[in-house]
């Protein structure tokens, strides 16, 4: 059964998502699913998956230099 992770982040442009993508990518599994709302005033990262948990997700991205902190 799928889990969806919500987190707020500080990314906002297009081109942090495709700077991005590869990490998300590598982490998540072939059937799992990821995206960002920039729209949304917490630039939302949300990812549809069964086995990630969320704290790898912010240590991704925060490796990165971004905030992200889970939101529950």
């Amino acid at each position: 059964m799928k889990t969806v992770l919500v987190f707020k982040t500080s990314v906002t442009k297009k081109k942090q998502v495709r700077r991005l993508r590869p990490f998300l990518n590598k982490m998540i599994d072939p059937n799992d699913y990821w995206n960002f709302d920039l729209e949304d005033c917490d630039n939302i990262l949300r990812v549809e998956t069964q086995q990630i948990r969320p704290d790898r997700v912010s240590t991704t991205l925060k490796t990165q230099g971004f905030y992200c902190e889970e939101l529950l």
